[in-house]
C-alpha cells in the first residue's frame, strides 16, 4: 500500500489539497511550473502524520519562510497538532526570522545538504 500524499495548489481559495499518490497518478504542470496530480483520491488533512515543506530559509528556533501566500500555514493549522512538520531547503539556517508572527508554525526538522536540524517546543 502507498501512503504518499501530494499537495495541490487550489489557486481559487488558496488553499491545498491532499491527494494520495500512487504509481497511476499522472502529474502535470500547473499554474506556477508546479507539478502537480491532474486528478486522484482527496485525503483529509487528518490522516497526513509528516508534511515536507520546501523553503527559501530558515531559522535556528525553526520558524520559516516559503513562498508566499500563506498556503502552508493554512494546511498545517488544520492538521493534527502531532504532525511533523520536515522543512527541506539548500541553506544553512538563519540568525533569527524578524516577521514572525502567532500563526507561524514552526518546523519540527529541517533537512539540508549538510545537516539535518532539530527544533524542540
Amino acid at each position: 500500500d502507498n501512503n504518499c500524499f501530494f499537495l495541490n495548489l487550489n489557486l481559487s481559495n488558496q488553499t491545498l489539497l491532499n491527494f494520495r499518490l500512487t504509481y497511476s497518478t499522472l502529474l502535470i504542470q500547473k499554474e506556477l511550473w508546479i507539478v502537480e496530480p491532474q486528478s486522484g483520491i482527496l485525503i483529509d488533512e487528518s490522516q497526513i502524520y509528516v508534511v515536507f515543506v520546501p523553503l527559501l530559509c530558515f531559522a535556528k528556533k525553526g520558524h520559516r519562510v516559503l513562498y508566499g501566500g500563506g498556503y502552508y500555514d493554512r494546511f498545517l493549522i488544520k492538521c493534527k497538532p502531532s504532525i511533523i512538520k520536515i522543512g527541506v531547503s539548500f541553506f544553512d539556517p538563519v540568525k533569527e526570522i524578524l516577521d514572525v508572527d502567532g500563526t507561524d508554525i514552526r518546523l519540527n526538522f529541517c533537512v539540508t545538504p549538510k545537516k539535518v536540524y532539530e527544533f524542540s517546543g
